[in-house]
């Protein structure tokens, strides 16, 4: 944890715990570090009564102690929450309007306390009050995410060609069926594969068995052919490159930019990871209730996947208009 040497051992304990027992992402960790250092940074300005001014990302914290972290309050954490809405900027000659940080990025930063602090108080118990248990995180507007209609990816699928056809093909297909992430798709090898599902490792190293129809098994077969004939450096991959590489994530972006191109689709509005988001739309469409499809998708939490059910409105307004109760009048009328 070298690179964290910038933060006080209770917090290396906590990253170290994350990154090796929770196996989280580097990318996570990585955020847990900047906010918590952020955080750290803010309190013991406040504690010293200095200005939060230009010298800010320099103050040292790896003084900090367990008795300094357990002597922070509710009251604090409000502070620093207020301080980022109002006044954070790298910017020391920025206008106060151009002050603070968006509700997503400061929701980012309290999940990061909520996750030390449980980590405190309920997995190692080195405290016993967790200032931030009952916080709220701030209020986001949630905006509907981008898909494809089943039209648009048809025309996705029939518009792929080039030397690569096939195994595009079997990406896209993969994408649209199965709803994985890019990530995923990259770490696929050829034994995870089956009669009629992929396994698939997901965030945090978990794994999950995702199931595909009979146009996606051909796809994967008629792919496998002309994979079968290749040989990779790593030669597990189940999708590789031109230069016998497993492909990789920006592989990937850019063969799904091309066949949106070639499909007369506008390639700025929709991505790979816009595949995922029809995946999961079409399915709901099609009658797939949305607890099965959070588990198709590795979402932890049902909420994230309840975004997708933006959808369902147009059928369901057909529905409530086609029961027998819509169809009752007054008497009178």
């Amino acid at each position: 944890m070298r690179k964290y040497a910038d933060c006080p051992g209770v917090v290396r304990d906590f990253l170290s715990y994350h990154e090796n027992i929770k196996a989280q992402s580097p990318r996570t960790i990585a955020e847990y570090h900047l906010d918590l250092r952020m955080f750290l940074r803010f309190m013991k300005l406040m504690r010293s009564g200095q200005s939060l001014g230009v010298a800010f990302d320099t103050v040292d914290i790896r003084d900090i102690d367990l008795d300094f972290v357990a002597s922070i309050t509710t009251s604090d954490v409000y502070e620093f929450l207020s301080w980022l809405a109002n006044d954070r900027t790298t910017d020391p000659d920025a206008p106060q309007s151009d002050r603070g940080i968006s509700a997503t990025s400061r929701a980012r930063k309290l999940s990061a306390l909520k996750s030390f602090y449980k980590y405190l108080t309920v997995r190692t118990k080195q405290i016993d009050e967790n200032p931030v248990a009952d916080l709220e995180y701030p209020k986001l507007r949630r905006s509907l995410p981008k898909y494809l209609t089943l039209e648009q990816s048809a025309a996705l699928l029939n518009a792929v060609s080039g030397p690569n056809e096939k195994r595009d093909y079997a990406i896209l297909m993969i994408f649209l069926s199965c709803g994985i992430r890019r990530s995923e798709l990259v770490g696929l090898n050829i034994s995870d594969i089956y009669e009629d599902r992929l396994r698939v490792v997901g965030k945090g190293n978990k794994e999950r068995f995702v199931y595909f129809g009979t146009p996606c098994r051909k796809a994967i077969d008629d792919y496998l052919v002309e994979r079968n004939k290749k040989v990779l450096t790593d030669n597990r991959a189940l999708f590789g490159s031109r230069n016998g590489q497993r492909i990789s994530v920006t592989a990937v972006h850019r063969l799904v930019k091309k066949a949106l191109l070639q499909a007369g689709l506008d390639a700025d509005q929709f991505s790979a990871h816009k595949l995922r988001h029809t995946a999961a739309t079409l399915m709901l469409s099609g009658g797939v209730d949305v607890k099965t499809v959070q588990d198709v998708l590795g979402h932890e939490n049902l909420n994230t996947t309840q975004i997708y059910t933006h959808i369902e409105s147009t059928e369901l307004k057909i529905a409530a208009e086609a029961s027998p109760i819509a169809q009752l009048t007054k008497k009178d009328e």
